[in-house]
């Protein structure tokens, strides 16, 4: 039979159904952040109906999602949007019963075409009301007519090798595959953050795991060339490339640290220089955080993970801070939790490569790992901490760090 349906793509919303009153908010945001991710591949349909989403081709590229690769690439780039559970090519057409047959078993055809499988499944779901027959009358009819024309297969409800899928709605659909999503609430509906962004493996899985929830991101980078190379900065640009391919665009701030760290090593005991390092920073990331708009402080520190995560040395890091909430989303995890969500992110190859950043450079041989108030007030006696926090401040260059376009 000749092709008689357009393929376009149905993308499921997470916990976006589960908002009250405010739903609709959430809702905008998704299809304006879906909108703003397509745009590369040319113009769509984004239409939001019960907790589906559905993205169409306009007439300007209708045939875009035919060809395999580019449908793949679509695809995919639906699913790095946050507050998405899955998303599925789809076949959309008009008929009756005997056309979903038709499809489901020229979907069949397609499928056995490229494996060598041997059960299947039917899973229906009407939305339109006025249709005959019902969900598990659906799937009772179309399975009959698979295993009609397709009589090396059997039906198998438990594990099967695929599942035809149809949804009956003022079109009809069927499918077979749903690609997996990354769940969470859309982009800039969570207010704005300033990371702490360095070299490593935590940070960025902490950014995204905050971008997770809905918050916009900007960063700030502490640099101390030439303890740091070159090599380290276009490191650290490239990390946040890689998390702005799910929270978007992202001002990267890199703070010229080579002479504030010099003062600090020279100045402040060595058992407390970390603690009196990262309070420096802290107070300059805040400092930036309000010129910025931000409402809080990303951190990717692990309680117990280094000396410098202890519950004491936080809660003195802490205290640096004046009015700004510090959120450490890793806090609970251990490090292969953390790697694992870090390659899931295409973030774990980068994160290794060899380039030290500040916080490796000058490290105490053996850090004090309970400080007490006493300790910090007598180490930074012989800093002029506010000299330091302004110098800090006015010594940023910023960059705007955009998601790698399609290649």
């Amino acid at each position: 039979m000749s092709k008689s349906y357009r393929t376009i793509i149905l993308a499921r919303m997470g916990e976006i159904t589960l908002k009250g009153l405010n739903r609709g908010k959430f809702e905008r945001q998704l299809i304006d952040n879906l909108r703003w991710r397509l745009k590369e591949y040319g113009a769509f349909s984004v239409v939001q109906s019960q907790s589906r989403i559905w993205i169409e081709p306009k007439d300007v590229n209708p045939d875009v999602l035919e060809d395999k690769e580019t449908a793949d690439l679509v695809l995919h780039a639906v699913t790095q949007v946050f507050g998405l559970v899955s998303a599925s090519l789809v076949w959309k057409f008009q008929g009756d019963l005997q056309t979903i047959k038709d499809h489901a078993n020229m979907l069949t055809d397609e499928i056995l075409s490229e494996h060598d499988y041997k059960t299947f499944k039917v899973e229906s779901k009407r939305g339109n009301k006025r249709f005959p027959l019902a969900s598990p009358e659906i799937c009772v009819e179309v399975g009959e007519a698979v295993l009609i024309a397709h009589p090396e297969l059997s039906v198998d409800v438990h594990e099967p090798d695929f599942i035809i899928y149809v949804e009956v709605r003022e079109d009809l659909f069927v499918y077979s595959e749903k690609l997996e999503g990354h769940r969470g609430l859309p982009v800039g509906t969570a207010g704005r953050g300033m990371l702490l962004l360095s070299g490593g493996i935590d940070s960025p899985v902490a950014g995204y795991m905050m971008a997770s929830r809905g918050m916009q991101l900007e960063a700030i980078y502490f640099h101390s060339y030439p303890y740091t190379s070159e090599r380290a900065l276009e490191k650290v640009k490239d990390l946040a490339r890689i998390v702005s391919q799910y929270s978007g665009t992202i001002k990267l701030h890199v703070c010229n640290f080579t002479e504030i760290q010099l003062n600090l090593y020279k100045n402040s005991p060595q058992d407390m220089l970390t603690i009196t390092m990262r309070r420096v920073m802290f107070k300059i990331a805040e400092e930036l955080a309000h010129k910025q708009g931000c409402q809080c402080l990303i951190t990717g520190e692990s309680l117990g993970q280094v000396a410098s995560q202890t519950i004491e040395a936080i809660q003195i890091t802490n205290e640096a801070v004046s009015d700004l909430p510090v959120f450490r989303p890793l806090i609970g995890l251990d490090k292969e939790e953390t790697c694992n969500i870090s390659r899931r992110i295409g973030a774990f190859e980068t994160s290794i490569l060899p380039y030290e950043d500040c916080c490796t450079v000058f490290v105490a041989k053996h850090p004090k790992t309970h400080p007490q108030k006493k300790h910090i007030v007598e180490a930074e006696a012989n800093l002029d901490i506010d000299a330091l926090v302004k110098q800090g401040v006015e010594g940023i260059d910023t960059y705007k760090i955009e998601r790698t376009p399609r290649t």
